[in-house]
């Protein structure tokens, strides 16, 4: 197993080309050095990250099947650009993509857009995305029926300096919760993914303690990962 020593120094500037370079002629030039400073590197970090966090007891791995393709899906998109612009992965309690209570990281350069006009850059993010509809519910009749105890949660993120991502937030309460319209917990009811996201500079992309910088991350957002994993009842 090869040890992560940061991601190659051309990581970030084979972004930015290939995002003007979107062609397969293009790609295959620079295939080796795509397979050598990013792929290679992505999968060693996975690899690093799930024997560490084995070791410190939180339930979280991955390998070549938790790593995101270069190649974009685009069988159902409107944008026929065939390459993402961008290297990431998840680690999840089953060691597969579909686990929810996750940790995933993202590494981009600082100034891009994404397929969908969001600014890219490199972040890590923790929690349960875009949960099943009958896992969502039971996260939000968790939070209905003990808001102090969400509350007590939202305290331990803070002293973290985490806090749950808004983005994709209903308008307005669901259907069957509208008694937390108005409550301190109306926020989290409304959420259709429970995240907490940290970003990465620049400088620790090419590091090899980019690893201890997810295993902390991961250490503050495990009151998050253990709220969610017990209201769904898959706690690891």
């Amino acid at each position: 197993m090869a040890r992560f020593n940061g991601f190659g120094p051309d990581t970030l500037g084979f972004f930015k080309a290939l995002g003007f370079h979107q062609n397969r002629e293009w790609f295959q030039e620079n295939r080796a050095l795509y397979e050598e400073q990013i792929k290679g590197p992505t999968l060693a970090l996975v690899e690093d990250l799930s024997e560490r966090f084995e070791k410190a007891g939180i339930p979280l791995r991955g390998g070549k099947a938790t790593l995101f393709r270069i190649n974009r899906d685009v069988r159902f998109s409107k944008d026929k650009r065939p390459y993402q612009t961008h290297a990431g992965a998840v680690l999840t309690p089953s060691g597969d993509k579909k686990g929810q209570g996750l940790v995933y990281f993202h590494i981009a350069p600082a100034g891009m857009k994404d397929w969908e006009g969001s600014p890219e850059g490199s972040f890590l993010a923790a929690g349960f995305h875009q949960p099943e509809p009958d896992q969502l519910h039971a996260i939000r009749t968790t939070i209905q029926r003990d808001p102090k105890a969400f509350r007590a949660l939202e305290a331990k993120l803070a002293k973290a300096k985490l806090a749950l991502s808004t983005d994709g937030q209903l308008s307005r309460v669901p259907r069957g919760f509208d008694d937390m319209k108005g409550s301190a917990v109306e926020g989290a009811i409304r959420m259709k993914s429970f995240i907490v996201e940290k970003p990465i500079e620049e400088a620790l992309v090419t590091s090899p303690k980019l690893t201890d910088r997810i295993v902390t991350f991961v250490q503050r957002a495990r009151p998050l990962l253990d709220y969610g994993w017990k209201a769904l009842g898959t706690r690891p």
